[in-house]
């Protein structure tokens, strides 16, 4: 079966700044790749190639089949693209911006009309629909967003981040819409920094760190690589802190993390927990919390990167400022 995107060692500078170094990937059709990274690893740089808004620097990529470069016009007429921020026009209202898109794709005046209902009707947008956008709340805005790369019928839709800012019920509609998606044969890629988003929604998960893929599995292979399981524990008393991470790195043969009063730690056998317990009663230690828990977004990236999330916040907005001025 031949792949609906695929691309290898996709490079792009923006003059001294090198966004991508040398990313490969491949997607198969009516799948959902996650694309996992903090902000400023590349995610946007490499959807914006593959959707043929900007050109690669080196390599190569295709998408349904066509290359991005050469045969541009091709690939557009197959992908939708819904970027970080809704490309609504906030004047128009919900059933307008959807006719506007459907008479540039060069639908009927009847046919984008049909279409804007139908999607209005499957986004829960039509009470909504003769409102202007700017009365809408985040989350309507991402759904009408989203109506809206699909007005063409894409094969392949590009999402990249589109959960960001919204609240967990707004967040959880989004997610079944997507699901609904792939169940109709859509292909998605979908760039996100949630490990639940990707979790939930993703046949197949890259990571990516400063430009370069660090990772590649599914979700569960991902957590793996961090333990698979954590272990927090956290003493009634601070000054038992350091008994509770000694105790705790000799068992579990790993150097624990120690943030408020609590320390957690990645744990291959869960049988170990009993241990644990046993010799910091034997040192006395009282505990006002004992977990085993699936390894968080924040430990995956620490396990992969060996830097936690909150450390690429300051560098990340300097490139993602610089891709927005020189793109």
């Amino acid at each position: 079966m031949a792949s609906a995107i695929q691309a290898e060692g996709l490079v792009k500078n923006f003059g001294e700044t090198r966004a991508l170094c040398g990313v490969s990937l491949e997607v198969q059709p009516g799948t959902v790749l996650g694309v996992l990274g903090p902000n400023g690893a590349g995610k946007t740089t490499m959807t914006r190639i593959l959707a043929t808004l900007i050109q690669p620097t080196e390599g190569n990529a295709q998408v349904g089949g066509f290359d991005v470069v050469k045969d541009a016009h091709r690939v557009r007429q197959l992908i939708g693209l819904t970027g970080q921020y809704a490309g609504i026009d906030e004047m128009l209202t919900g059933t307008e911006n959807l006719l506007l898109i459907g008479r540039l794709l060069g639908k009927s005046r009847t046919e984008s009309r049909a279409r804007a209902a139908e999607l209005l009707e499957r986004f829960d947008l039509v009470e909504a629909s003769e409102r202007a956008a700017k009365t809408y709340s985040g989350g309507m805005r991402r759904r009408l967003d989203l109506a809206a790369s699909l007005v063409g019928r894409p094969e392949i839709l590009f999402l990249d981040e589109p959960t960001t800012g919204l609240d967990p019920r707004s967040r959880n509609g989004l997610w079944d819409i997507v699901r609904g998606l792939t169940d109709d044969g859509v292909t998605v890629l979908l760039t996100t920094q949630y490990l639940e988003e990707a979790d939930q929604l993703a046949d197949d998960i890259i990571v990516i760190d400063h430009g370069t893929v660090i990772a590649h599995g599914t979700s569960d292979q991902l957590k793996a690589q961090a333990g698979g399981q954590v272990l927090t524990v956290r003493p009634v008393n601070r000054q038992d802190e350091v008994t509770v991470a000694r105790v705790v790195s000799e068992l579990l043969d790993a150097t624990p993390d120690v943030t408020d009063g609590l320390v957690s730690a990645p744990v291959t056998d869960p049988a170990v927990m009993p241990m644990v317990v046993r010799k910091l009663d034997d040192a006395g230690v009282v505990l006002s919390e004992l977990a085993l828990r699936k390894a968080s977004l924040d430990e995956v990236f620490f396990a992969l990167t060996g830097k936690h999330t909150d450390d690429f916040e300051a560098e990340a907005e300097e490139l993602m400022q610089e891709e927005r001025s020189k793109a």
